[in-house]
């Protein structure tokens, strides 16, 4: 079943709607394979013409929509067409219906309404006139009806198909892609069981899985592990995972960002130094290093080193023997290492600001911890999982994010990662108050904002009509292609034309793969 209420908030559509409002004064409305029409709040509804939304409050009006609906199927269903304008005889107008095929099931309309297609625009108007005087109409309201009707000549009818059309298509398509992800789910949840954990990791996205795996086969080596990706990612969790783990989890594990201290103070944290060695140093010190003898240490910001303590960390890694300052003696330990960083450290050693030499050492198992917005099948799980802890240390119920709350939180990029969203569920349960359901409008500006602008962008509402239809044909079909993948079969399919077609149009307007990933 479709969930009308859903569809009502998607931007795609609602920009389709926006664009037939501005151009024409044309409201669409959804009904269900009955004619009922769905997905509609009368009293927040904005209509482009007052007289439809007067007239769509009335039970005689409504049944009328669904007689249309019901019999412009059966029409459908032994003509060739797709669709059907036909005057409406109750309002005056003229209407267009639009049917929403899912795997060969009706399951319901988009109807295109307060057009006109007779050029005799006078004769019409005044039969619009006479309808709405009885139906209850004022007459300030009937001319301000009046003005808005527009007559669509064949070149216009046109293009409003081919967008009402969209909005159809549209429907389908999302309506495809969220029963898919439930059964993603479905499927993920089959396989996987309860393995949406590992340790305090959380998520049962491919990336998250791979992950894990590669976890399993390292928990029983010694061998140096490289943890690379974006700040607010995880790299510490996994760190953690990695000596808890391991044979080596009933000893020390050692945290040291290397970005927290110039070269003599991180020299004297790591290594330790004797008393006396310098200003300061009163006594003897022991360093990290020893701290995490037969244990891990988390070496975290590797990448923000410099040369001279490059050196010294090599050393450690190739011998296991440093010196702590101000001493002549060698120390040795057994520690296993485990860096992270959030820089390309390969591109730095080819920019000579790294050391290829401890670079290879520190790379023997890489693993790359994939950002937010690669693994967004996690956020639900992340978020509920936040969302719970926040609210027991809070105080009061549980808090849920509503579906449309959720979909924001997908739409947008997730630049601080896992840490962002950790934070933005704490501060949605203390804005929450005593209120146990989180609203879209509850989340913070930027993520709501975004999430509109990583959709398509507005078409134009002024110029030429075919520059902004190119313009709203552009933008589907790169949102389609990031969002299948770049799979040209699946989406020519989606989009109702054929592989050859897409792929003329993707050459047309330059969005080959390697060019929208730069």
């Amino acid at each position: 079943m479709i969930n009308w209420d859903e569809f009502e908030h998607i931007h795609v559509i609602k920009r389709l709607r926006h664009i037939l409002s501005a151009w024409w004064n044309v409201d669409v409305i959804f009904t269900d394979e009955r004619g009922f029409i769905k997905g509609l709040d009368q009293a927040k509804a904005v209509f482009a013409n007052p007289a439809v939304g007067m007239l769509i409050q009335k039970d005689s009006v409504q049944q009328s929509i669904a007689e249309i609906v019901t019999k412009t199927i059966d029409d459908l269903r032994v003509s060739d067409n797709r669709y059907a304008l036909k005057k409406w005889d109750m309002a005056g107008f003229d209407v267009g219906v639009f049917p929403i095929m899912i795997e060969n099931d009706f399951m319901g309309t988009v109807i295109a309404t307060g057009f006109f297609r007779d050029p005799n625009v006078q004769t019409r108007m005044q039969e619009v006139r006479d309808r709405l005087a009885a139906f209850g109409a004022s007459n300030d309201m009937i001319e301000k009806s009046l003005s808005k009707f527009k007559y669509l000549d064949d070149n216009d009818r046109q293009h409003f198909c081919e967008l009402v059309d969209l909005v159809a298509q549209e429907v389908v398509t999302l309506h495809l892609e969220i029963s898919r992800r439930e059964d993603r789910i479905k499927e993920l949840n089959k396989e996987l069981g309860s393995r949406y954990k590992y340790d305090n990791m959380i998520g049962k996205s491919k990336p998250m899985q791979s992950l894990y795996a590669l976890l399993d086969k390292i928990k029983g080596a010694d061998t140096t592990v490289l943890i690379q990706g974006e700040n607010g990612t995880g790299k510490e969790l996994i760190a953690k995972a990695i000596h808890y783990n391991s044979h080596r989890k009933d000893k020390s594990f050692v945290i040291q960002n290397c970005s927290a201290f110039n070269d003599n103070l991180l020299e004297s944290e790591l290594f330790g130094h004797i008393k006396g060695s310098f200003t300061g140093a009163l006594k003897d010190k022991k360093g990290l290093f020893e701290m995490a003898d037969k244990g891990t240490f988390f070496l975290d910001e590797i990448g923000d080193t410099s040369p001279t303590m490059q050196v010294k960390l090599l050393r450690v890694l190739q011998e296991g023997t440093f010196m702590p300052v101000g001493s002549t003696e060698t120390r040795k330990v057994d520690v296993r290492i485990v860096a992270a960083t959030n820089r390309n450290l390969k591109e730095m050693v080819e920019n000579g600001t790294f050391r290829e030499d401890l670079y290879y050492r520190l790379n023997v198992i890489n693993l790359r911890v994939p950002p937010l917005r690669e693994r967004k099948e996690d956020i639900p799980l992340l978020a509920e999982f936040f969302l719970q802890k926040a609210s027991e240390a809070q105080g009061g119920g549980k808090r849920a994010l509503t579906k449309r709350a959720l979909e924001k939180l997908y739409d947008y990029a997730w630049p601080g990662n896992v840490r962002e969203l950790q934070n933005e569920m704490e501060r949605l349960v203390v804005l929450a108050g005593d209120e146990l359901k989180i609203l879209p409008e509850m989340l913070s500006p930027k993520i709501v904002e975004m999430g509109e602008k990583s959709k398509v962008q507005g078409a134009r509402l002024h110029g030429k009509l075919k520059d902004s239809l190119e313009d709203l044909e552009r933008e589907m079909i790169r949102e389609g292609l990031r969002r299948t993948g770049w799979n040209k079969s699946k989406l020519s399919k989606e989009l109702g034309i054929s592989r050859a077609g897409l792929i003329m149009k993707v050459e047309k307007y330059g969005l080959d793969k390697r060019k929208l990933a730069r």
